[in-house]
């Protein structure tokens, strides 16, 4: 059952220029994608799909595999995670090459680790799942969430006002780090997150969205504080 690593890394940044090879903590963070998936050891490809010759370049640096830059269509910036990931699948199917699991990597998520990546694909390959997605706990109840009518703030569910928080079902996002999926039933759905969904619940410590420079700050921070 042959395995697929794919890190997803666009030049064109907006937010953080040059955002997938800015320095974390001493090396471009798309290091830490191309490391934690080349030492997880269970893939027979890891390769970065960009745009972009510098990232190309990093990328071989640190141990990937560039076989084919972006196409114009999904080097925009309009370009979905799906339309790149189709992209990648189909273009190996090219060449004679098909992989069974595939692994969507951002190449913004230094919090990923080889024992992770490893541990998520033999999860989903002992089941009969269509996918597993990591996931990390909201930390305050979004049944008790508020909006704004008129001037006045407005419980959305008051029904749950009088329940103990412990007593609330969790709720749980995407981490945003990866996806590990298998290609046909992607390919069938062209969706990651339909089907058979298995998650694996992450701490709020190790996930950080990295959208602006303070978001890099706290990230570095976390980062820190774990390998401490």
């Amino acid at each position: 059952m042959k395995t697929l690593a794919m890190i997803t890394a666009r030049g064109g940044s907006k937010r953080i220029p040059r955002k997938n090879i800015k320095e974390f903590n001493g090396k471009p963070i798309i290091a830490y994608s191309i490391e934690a998936a080349l030492g997880s050891g269970v893939y027979d490809e890891v390769m970065v799909s960009t745009d972009d010759e510098e990232i190309a370049d990093i990328s071989r640096k640190y141990g990937a595999s560039v076989p084919f830059l972006r196409s114009e269509k999904t080097s925009n910036d309009y370009a979905t995670t799906t339309d790149v990931i189709e992209e990648v699948i189909l273009e190996y199917k090219k060449r004679g090459e098909n992989f069974e699991i595939a692994t969507c990597i951002y190449p913004t998520a230094p919090f990923i680790t080889a024992d992770r990546l490893k541990t998520a694909v033999e999860t989903l390959r002992s089941s009969d799942a269509d996918s597993l997605i990591p996931v990390v706990r909201f930390s305050y109840p979004p049944q008790r969430a508020m909006e704004i009518r008129e001037g006045k703030l407005v419980f959305r569910q008051p029904e749950f006002l009088s329940m103990r928080s412990q007593d609330l079902t969790p709720h749980y996002h995407d981490a945003g780090q990866f996806y590990v999926f298998r290609t046909e039933s992607f390919l069938k759905n062209k969706n990651i997150m339909v089907g058979d969904i298995l998650p694996l619940e992450l701490s709020e410590l190790e996930v950080q969205d990295i959208d602006n420079e303070v978001d890099w700050k706290l990230a570095e921070l976390k980062y820190n504080l774990i390998h401490e």
